[in-house]
């Protein structure tokens, strides 16, 4: 499996979607959203190499969890890592979300320049999609940061070709 750039994990959380969940802080992004919560993990050469077989084992390890998150940092800066890792999480029987700041229209319409994105979607059970948005900073929707951002069901995203939203 690749080796990811990683800012860091977090084994057991239940704020970053739903059930218990290990999250994984990707390192690098190019959105750099003012406000944003992880300022830390916009520096591409920031952070450390992670061997998804290390994630496995610790995933293995916790009986408890229900899923695993993508967080950043940008999940889709390294797809084709995050996609396999994704799907032997899904083998073990765990879902998988992903926190992105593009929209689910922005990475639809790349897949010809960037098939990388389909991949790890194909991969993700939801997405939490777009930007931090300062102005639209809330603290009343579920594992959104800003009133932009939606909660999108990936599987029937993808069949209609069109983002189709949803609540955990």
């Amino acid at each position: 499996m690749k080796e990811l750039r990683l800012a860091g994990v977090i084994r057991e959380s239940i704020v970053d979607g739903p059930g218990m969940r290990m999250t994984i802080f990707t390192q690098g992004c190019p959105h750099h959203c003012e406000g944003c919560h992880n300022p830390q993990t916009h520096d591409f050469e920031g952070g450390y190499i992670s061997h998804p077989e290390n994630i496995l084992a610790a995933i293995d390890k916790d009986p408890l969890l229900s899923g695993v998150t993508f967080s950043g940092g940008e999940p889709f800066m390294q797809c084709d890592a995050l996609a396999e890792l994704a799907e032997e999480i899904h083998k073990r029987g765990l879902n998988v979300l992903s926190y992105t700041g593009f929209t689910f229209e922005q990475l639809y319409d790349n897949f010809d320049k960037h098939p990388e994105y389909r991949k790890l979607l194909e991969q993700c059970d939801w997405l939490i999609d777009g930007r931090f948005i300062l102005a639209q900073r809330t603290l009343n929707l579920r594992f959104r940061g800003s009133k932009n951002q939606r909660i999108i069901d990936v599987k029937k995203s993808l069949e209609s070709g069109k983002a189709v939203e949803t609540e955990l």
